[in-house]
Parts: structure tokens; C-alpha cells; sequence
């Protein structure tokens, strides 16, 4: 069986457990082909640190990644029952920060264990006890655990699939399907078009040097070349109706 798209073609392989089926359906996912098709919404940076001491000049509303060790957590009452943490960088020792958990498993609390080193990311603001974040994305790393080299895709998604499981899932899909290039050298040199691999994979693993905000504007070559496709089914389309 072959799913095509307009100016490229994948060849699936076998579908996922019915549980995670059924979720991928909502979201028009039938196996591999779709899922290399299923393009990011937006993208987080998480490939540079921001140390503690300049959170501060962060433009309000932007995420920050910042590396910070546990100094102390307890289950606070008031204004009502959260999680606090203290926590400092973790390679300069200095800059203090609070991370809140609202609502919060166990596991949330083994994990800000005094001593654990993080990564977090997420807003920061001024809150009940200084400079806050409030549930971040954390991770947890060694002294070495290297950066991502390619900023963070942020993918449509359903309840009850993360998008952690969900980049999974598309990484993968990305290791085995085939993406065909159906459209001759010709017209994409004549329309100096990307080829359709390059421009898929770009869109879901783009370098750290590519500019999240050019690539979510859709201003970006890989973007250009999906656009064409896109026309192209249309016209396709109408000229097949009439």
C-alpha cells in the first residue's frame, strides 16, 4: 500500500498498538506516512542554557532553559497545597529560583529530591516567593548530558498523547519510511524548490542555527516547498473534478 503526497510519497510500515491507534486516528494518523506529514505547530529552543542571574531580562512570556540543582522541597498549604522547590544553577552556584506544582504525583516529588540536577523550561514571573516558574518541563541530567542540537518541535496533538510520545513516535517514522521525490529535477530546479525529503526532515528536526520565529512564520524553504505541494494537490484536484 502507498500514501502519497502531492510531489512526494512514503511507504508505510505497520500501525501502532489499538490504544495508541485510536489516539493517533483523532488526529488523522494511520501509520508512518501520515505521521512524517504531521508537521509542527511551533518550536522551543532547547539547545542554549540561560544562566539564573539573567533570567531577569528574559522578554515576559518567553520560555527559558535553565540547569539548576535542588536545594530544598516541601508541601506547602498556603495560598494551597503545592509543591515547592528552591533551586540554584547548577554550574555557577549562584541565582536562586522557585519552582510551584499545583497539582503534583509522587513521582513529581522524588524528582525535585534535594540534590537532583535539572533541567528546566518555562516561563518565568514574579510570584509569592520571588522569581517563579511554575510546572516547567523538567528533565533530569548528569553534569555531562549534552544539549539538543535541533530546536524542539510542538506538534498538534489529542488528550492522552504527550508530545514527548508523539516526537517518538514521528522520530522513528522518520527512520523507516521511504519519502520519494515525485517531482522531476526539472521543476524543482525551474522553481528552486527544496526536495521534498530534505524539506520533511527539515521541518521536524531543524539545526539550532535556523530561527524558530522565521520557521513559525513559515517564511523558511522547506515551508515553501509543503506550500507548493499543497497547491499543486489542489490544482490536481480540481482539474481531475472537471
Amino acid at each position: 500500500m502507498k500514501h502519497d503526497h502531492p510531489g512526494g510519497a512514503a511507504h508505510p510500515k505497520p500501525k501502532a498498538s489499538a490504544t495508541l491507534s485510536g489516539k493517533l486516528t483523532k488526529l488523522g494518523i494511520r501509520g508512518d506516512a501520515e505521521l512524517v506529514l504531521h508537521l509542527p505547530l511551533r518550536y522551543e529552543d532547547e539547545t542554549r542554557l540561560t544562566p539564573l542571574g539573567e533570567i531577569h531580562d528574559a522578554p515576559p512570556g518567553e520560555p527559558v532553559q535553565v540547569e539548576v540543582e535542588v536545594m530544598s522541597t516541601e508541601v506547602a498549604f498556603r495560598p494551597r497545597r503545592q509543591l515547592v522547590s528552591r533551586v540554584r544553577d547548577a554550574h555557577h552556584g549562584d541565582g536562586m529560583l522557585v519552582v510551584r506544582l499545583l497539582n503534583f504525583y509522587p513521582s513529581q516529588q522524588k524528582q525535585y529530591e534535594p540534590g537532583a540536577r535539572l533541567r528546566l523550561f518555562g516561563e518565568v514571573r514574579e510570584g509569592y516567593f520571588g522569581l517563579e516558574m511554575v510546572h516547567p518541563r523538567a528533565v533530569a541530567v548528569g553534569d555531562d548530558t549534552p544539549l539538543p542540537t535541533a530546536l524542539t518541535p510542538v506538534y498538534p496533538t489529542t488528550a492522552g498523547l504527550s508530545q514527548t510520545a508523539l516526537r517518538r513516535l514521528i522520530e522513528r517514522a522518520l527512520q523507516r519510511v521511504e519519502l520519494v521525490d515525485t517531482l522531476p529535477a526539472r521543476i524543482l530546479a525551474a522553481q528552486q524548490l527544496m526536495p521534498f525529503a530534505d524539506a520533511i526532515r527539515m521541518l521536524h528536526q531543524p539545526p539550532a542555527a535556523l530561527s524558530a520565529e522565521a520557521l513559525e512564520a513559515r517564511n523558511h524553504a522547506a515551508w515553501r516547498r509543503i506550500r507548493f505541494n499543497e497547491l499543486l494537490a489542489q490544482q490536481l484536484s480540481l482539474r481531475r473534478a472537471y
